[in-house]
Formats: structure tokens, sequence, C-alpha cells
């Protein structure tokens, strides 16, 4: 199970998401190695889809402030079922996240509807070791 700051991270965010087109706000929080926790929210552009995604400024978010390793990531979608990550985002989290990495998708309230591990979410993946 997410730790519950973490969870209460990725709802609060999903909150301030900017989505006048789709009307699905996500939210995103990611811990980094050092404990410290970095959100992020979709950000939709009327150039759709040149949006964000909430775990691309999540990971944006922990760049900006130092961080460089993903341990765990929560994104909070809509309640109709799992918000898993867009297949780019599921790259943009293996740059900074092992294979083994938990990710979580849970609700607004708070429920955890899916976990998978982001190598179940990206097999075989191609990761920074890949180039040597």
């Amino acid at each position: 199970m997410p730790d519950v700051k973490l969870s209460e991270a990725a709802s609060a965010v999903r909150e301030r998401a900017y989505a006048p087109y789709s009307a699905f706000k996500v939210g995103a929080a990611l811990r980094c190695d050092d404990g410290s926790i970095h959100v992020g929210c979709n950000v939709e552009n009327a150039a759709y889809p040149e949006g964000i995604c909430a775990e691309g400024g999540a990971i944006a978010a922990m760049v900006a402030s130092g961080g460089r390793r993903i341990v765990e990531i929560v994104v909070c979608g809509g309640e109709r079922g799992p918000c898993t990550p867009c297949g780019g985002c599921r790259q943009k989290l293996r740059e900074f996240g092992a294979p083994g990495m938990p990710v979580y998708m849970i609700d607004p309230a708070g429920q955890v509807l899916l976990v998978k591990t982001l190598g179940e979410l990206l097999p075989e993946s191609f990761g920074p070791e890949s180039l040597g």
C-alpha cells in the first residue's frame, strides 16, 4: 500500500489540474530516494494533445529540486477505474525508476484500484543502463 502522505498529495494536486478540454483531472505524487515527495498534475492545452501529463510534471519537479531516483509513485485519476500512466510517461518513469518500482493507481478518495510494478507496465524496457 502507498504511504498515506503520497496518496493525499496525489489526490490534492489532482484538484489543481487544468483539464478544460477532457475534464479528466489527474494528479501524481512520487517519492524520491531521499524521501522527498514531488507532485504534478495534468495541464491541457488548446493545441490538444500538447499538454503535460501529471507524471511528467512530478518528474520535472523532482529533477528541478535535484532528485534523480524515484522509488514509488501514486497516480490519482477519476472514479471509473484505475488511471494507468500513458506509454510516454511509462518511459519517463523508467528513466528515473527501476523495473521493480511500485506504481499505485488510486481514486480521488484514496482507494487503491490497481498496483503494478513499472516492469509490469513497461516490460523488457529500454533504460539508461541500456546505453552503457
